[in-house]
């Protein structure tokens, strides 16, 4: 009977290492709920000019399940373009990757968090830096790219995501 305690305490012990090490697996992917495309409208306003209406879509694909996308993000007004891509990792809460945007052919890395729903970043370039929001409830999103001193200062959109 000695002998089977301390074998049954192991026993437990290891069965908690098991859940332990489950767990993470079993808790919901942090961006599958993003994968996918999205579209809306918001505004674009440029450094030198006047707020302008833009239609967006948006593409978000899953890499590996939970920690790693690529965004497209399309946004076009009647005198402005704006085509930004990224590659974004996420470790916990914390985000780092890349991004580029082809119009103006301008790039650099992308650092931030994801919290509940809720990306804040910071996106640096040689000539551009910017700060990122969104936020995501359900299949709604708001994306908020704010970039003062930049050719475009702030882009403000709210998209839906697109029915499958």
């Amino acid at each position: 009977m000695i002998l089977r305690f301390p074998a049954a305490r192991l026993g437990i012990g290891a069965a908690c290492l098991v859940l332990i090490g489950i767990s993470p697996l079993c808790a919901e992917p942090v961006f599958d709920s993003l994968a996918g495309a999205w579209s809306g409208i918001g505004t674009m306003k440029p450094s030198d000019g006047p707020r302008e209406k833009v239609r967006c879509k948006v593409a978000y694909n899953v890499t590996r399940p939970g920690r790693s996308l690529t965004l497209d993000l399309r946004c076009a007004s009647d005198a402005y373009k704006m085509v930004l891509s990224a590659n974004i990792e996420q470790s916990g809460t914390e985000l780092s990757g890349n991004w580029f945007e082809s119009e103006y052919r301008q790039g650099g890395k992308v650092y931030g968090t994801n919290k509940d729903g809720l990306i804040e970043a910071r996106i640096e370039g040689n000539t551009v830096a910017a700060l990122v929001t969104i936020q995501t409830k359900s299949n709604h999103q708001s994306f908020l790219m704010e970039a003062p001193g930049s050719w475009m200062s702030e882009v403000a959109i709210e998209l839906n995501k697109d029915s499958k």
